[in-house]
């Protein structure tokens, strides 16, 4: 690690994204003693902006909030009005498009649309102003666990905490160093993030269109801008990343029928190989997991993240001073694995019977968006789910009596 370490924390929050920083805030704020450590070494460069997002559905931008970060979330973002699934498929069935609107719930928005690097910078400087959390940028490569503390171990020095949070991504070596087994798929997809400027207003409307190959996503993220997520088949995801930046706006505007008119590229691209991971346990001994370090999955629904920040705000209820009792990290697996083992089955489910051929399962998913389209306490019931309940932090209490 970068920094001789002698003290030791309540509590080390590993892994510099959106979910350990949110975590670690949430804590501190709550009294406990946080080592926030990024998992990167000191003074090495920032992620690139490769494009990606994140949709924050209202449970979490209500976390967020109580953080007491609205105003600059709010500044950095652009509000999601509505959600519209268009079935793009060429099969011998084609499900109606079904639009969802926030007015419906009587709120003005689902959540709004940020990018991951400019939510990261506000969530660290956050971190950084919050009395009792220590940032410390260095690299975790391996965990001892003791009776009544944990040692992350790097580079030769050592941080110690009583409980240690693994928010360090779907490759955790915190999570591995616990021994806590994964169950992991990979899907016949690869995700290409980019933001691009478009001729026609959005009109503050989210569009996913279903295709043979996956979902290919328009996010709203500014005045006629949006943020795009194209899920294809590897093979189609080489000969698109082989394209200057005009003829891949070309390819990606016809892939959405032009829907807002003449594409630009703004910014870099990225890629990646889409698969998914759930762990077999969410906490076991001194060890707690969050993120992807927990469960992973593709990015439909806008569920990845916000289900991150649902650990976080569940992490923030505890209190982590001192020696808790061992229960407590029990009720925090039990509660938390139902939850993502539920919406990553939705989410493969879903995926699934895009890439299938099988008439069936075109037929299940047409009559499931009619079901939406048609009955109203249906549509209702599916839009607070998507957004997720408020997890808004409520005034600490000792779990360990």
């Amino acid at each position: 690690m970068a920094q001789k370490m002698q003290e030791r924390f309540d509590v080390a929050v590993v892994g510099g994204g959106p979910v350990g920083f949110a975590s670690a805030i949430a804590l501190a704020q709550g009294g406990t003693q946080v080592a926030m450590v990024t998992g990167r070494s000191a003074g090495s460069a920032p992620s690139p902006d490769l494009g990606r997002t994140a949709a924050l559905m209202r449970g979490s931008l209500d976390f967020l909030y109580g953080l007491g970060l609205e105003d600059k979330i709010v500044e950095a973002s652009w509000p999601l009005a509505a959600i519209r699934m268009i079935d793009a498929k060429r099969g011998l069935i084609r499900a109606p498009t079904v639009t969802f609107r926030a007015l419906e719930l009587g709120v003005a928005d689902f959540g709004r649309n940020i990018s991951n690097a400019r939510l990261v910078d506000i969530l660290r400087q956050a971190a950084a102003e919050t009395p009792g959390l220590t940032i410390l940028d260095a690299e975790v490569s391996t965990m001892e666990t003791m009776s009544d503390r944990a040692v992350l171990l790097g580079n030769g020095n050592a941080i110690e905490a009583h409980w240690v949070i693994a928010a360090d991504g779907r490759h955790s070596a915190v999570r591995q160093a616990a021994g806590i087994a994964t169950r992991t798929w990979t899907y016949p997809q690869t995700a290409i993030t980019f933001h691009v400027r478009h001729a026609r207003d959005h009109e503050d409307v989210s569009t996913e269109y279903h295709t043979n190959e996956g979902p290919f996503t328009l996010v709203p993220l500014g005045d006629r801008l949006s943020s795009v997520v194209w899920s294809v088949a590897p093979q189609r995801a080489r000969e698109l990343a082989a394209l200057d930046d005009g003829d891949f706006a070309l390819r990606a505007e016809r892939e959405c029928q032009s829907l807002l008119g003449r594409f630009t590229v703004a910014g870099k691209r990225g890629a990646y190989p889409l698969g998914g991971l759930i762990a077999e346990k969410f906490a076991t001994g001194r060890t707690l997991l969050a993120g992807e370090a927990a469960h992973a999955f593709p990015p439909i629904g806008a569920q990845g993240l916000n289900l991150g920040f649902r650990d976080a705000a569940e992490i923030g209820r505890i209190d982590l001073r001192g020696d808790v009792a061992p229960r407590e990290a029990e009720r925090y697996d039990r509660r938390r694995r139902v939850d993502a083992a539920t919406r990553t089955a939705a989410v493969d489910l879903l995926n699934r019977s895009l890439l299938t051929s099988f008439l069936p399962a075109d037929m299940l998913r047409s009559a499931g968006l009619i079901a939406l389209a048609g009955i109203s306490p249906l549509r209702k019931l599916a839009m607070r789910t998507g957004m997720g309940s408020s997890p808004r932090l409520p005034a600490r209490r000792s779990l360990a009596g």
